[in-house]
């Protein structure tokens, strides 16, 4: 019975990791990529509002993708307007993006958690122990894919109807100070309507990436012919 409680609760975790490790990865592959910075130089034209050359732009972006992946405590980013060289952002901006810059940390090591895990865990159900293993695997999958995407559909209805709210809130939730508010380079580098554009960006990868998991997981049920009732499944 303890083995059978044991084998319960590590499906459901694993089914839980699933929606986490799909968001952390999104937003670990957002913060690296280089192109989704120049979108939004691009897209808000960024250089006209800063008065700062296509170059200094990818500067900045190179040097803030450096500093996210780096052991310095304080970014240190100068750039050049009017042939001057200057210091992009302001002791405020620095130190939020100190506070950026643990939550991706974080971020990381939830992603690495989660892979392990989830890798493990499947890796043990289907080459190792097998069987009916398998088939629990498959609709662990299914359902851990399910569960995603129903998270991603309430993060789409709360972004139309308020993602201004939902930005705020977070904002609110996880810094403990304001510093995200700071005026300066910072605020028009990434307008709010980036933003807006990296969580439709993250929800499209997740929902991709969901959707073929999940569908693969059922492509097995299928051809495998011995798929069982639902709830029989996940008892």
């Amino acid at each position: 019975m303890t083995l059978r409680i044991l084998s319960i609760i590590a499906r459901w975790v694993f089914i839980l990791c699933l929606p986490v490790l799909l968001l952390t990865a999104s937003i670990g592959y957002a913060a690296n990529s280089l192109w989704l910075y120049e979108y939004s130089f691009s897209e808000y034209d960024v250089s006209a509002t800063t008065s700062l050359a296509e170059a200094e732009l990818e500067k900045a972006a190179r040097g803030l993708i450096s500093y996210f992946n780096s052991g310095e405590e304080y970014i240190d980013l100068v750039v050049e307007k009017d042939g001057k060289s200057f210091e992009l952002f302001s002791r405020e901006e620095i130190i939020h993006m100190k506070d950026v810059k643990g939550l991706f940390r974080l971020d990381y090591w939830i992603l690495l958690g989660t892979l392990i895990y989830t890798l493990g865990y499947a890796v043990t159900s289907f080459f190792i122990r097998r069987g009916a293993c398998r088939r629990k695997l498959a609709w662990s999958t299914v359902i851990g894919s399910g569960i995603t995407l129903a998270l991603m559909l309430a993060l789409w209805v709360g972004t139309l109807l308020d993602f201004e709210g939902l930005f705020l809130r977070f904002h609110l939730s996880f810094f403990t100070n304001e510093f995200w508010s700071a005026e300066g380079y910072m605020l028009l580098l990434f307008p709010e309507d980036f933003w807006y554009d990296v969580t439709r960006f993250c929800a499209v990868v997740i929902v991709v990436a969901a959707v073929i998991t999940g569908a693969a997981a059922s492509g097995y049920l299928i051809l495998s012919g011995k798929s069982l009732h639902f709830r029989k499944e996940v008892s």
